[in-house]
């Protein structure tokens, strides 16, 4: 079996490392569920590859969700038909990198028209690719995949990331993971009991705040994820992306995003001071 070893950075700086099961906090053994959420085809294999092919070498249950089709040519000849091209390269990539085909999940938003995409909106449209319960938008769409999947830790693109899809599939899957542990649209599935814990990972950017979470493998593994990345032949212009891969070696790095509710309280000792002194 591959080499994986999970580190965890505490904020004093402490590092555990192990398995995942001693990294990970409320870590569930045979009932973990990762689900990845991926603004293009390919950005799940470029930020989290790695960690990607660790969980599937571990036997996590998987899945994967693409959010808009890929737009993207490099060559002119592929300016009608790219969309085609890089869905059948992503399925060609998740295989090798040994995801079962019912665990890819393609939602088909036009990545060209993002503020077409936001929020929820009825359509009585019977053609309409993206329609969900009647209703289309990414939080009518990844409110229902949350709560079909009920996975219990999701990886989603960096904040801070320049692309405008990136940004906005981060924001509205922030806003459907609160939409989905509520009772809103139930049409959409019964609510999620509890918040998944959410990580992030870098495609073009860096991080906001330094990672937290770091995979080292064996180098069998990083070359699944560069073999992963090399399914996507049209896809010319990522090549110091892979080659940034190539030079880091075996390990990747993450950044765990607390979900954090709104609570007042907390904030009463800025003004009262503590009443235990």
């Amino acid at each position: 079996m591959s080499e994986i070893i999970f580190d965890l950075r505490s904020a004093d700086g402490t590092i555990l490392s192990g398995g995942p099961s001693v990294v990970f906090s409320d870590w569930r053994g045979a009932d973990e569920c990762w689900l990845y959420v991926s603004p293009h085809d390919d950005d799940v294999v470029l930020g989290a590859g790695l960690i990607f092919v660790a969980g599937i070498e571990l036997g996590i249950k998987t899945h994967v969700i693409v959010s808009t089709i890929g737009a993207g040519y490099c060559r002119a000849e592929h300016r009608e038909t790219i969309g085609q091209i890089r869905r059948s390269e992503c399925c060609r990539s998740f295989e090798m990198l040994g995801l079962p085909p019912s665990n890819l999940h393609f939602f088909d938003y036009r990545a060209t028209d993002m503020l077409a995409n936001l929020g929820r909106r009825f359509t009585s449209d019977q053609n309409c690719p993206t329609a969900i319960a009647g209703a289309s938008g990414f939080q009518n769409s990844f409110t229902w995949l949350l709560r079909q999947i009920l996975p219990n830790r999701v990886f989603l693109p960096s904040q801070t990331d320049i692309h405008p899809a990136h940004k906005a599939v981060h924001e509205e899957f922030l806003i459907s993971v609160f939409h989905a542990r509520g009772k809103i649209w139930p049409e959409l599935g019964n609510p999620m009991t509890q918040f998944p814990r959410l990580y992030e990972y870098a495609t073009y950017n860096d991080y906001i705040e330094q990672p937290t979470l770091r995979v080292r493998t064996s180098i069998d593994l990083l070359e699944r994820k560069l073999q992963g990345i090399a399914a996507y032949v049209s896809q010319e212009q990522i090549d110091l992306l892979v080659a940034t891969v190539r030079n880091t070696g075996p390990r990747e790095y993450i950044h765990e995003l607390i979900f954090k509710l709104f609570d007042p309280k907390q904030y009463d000792i800025l003004f009262d001071g503590n009443p235990n002194e």
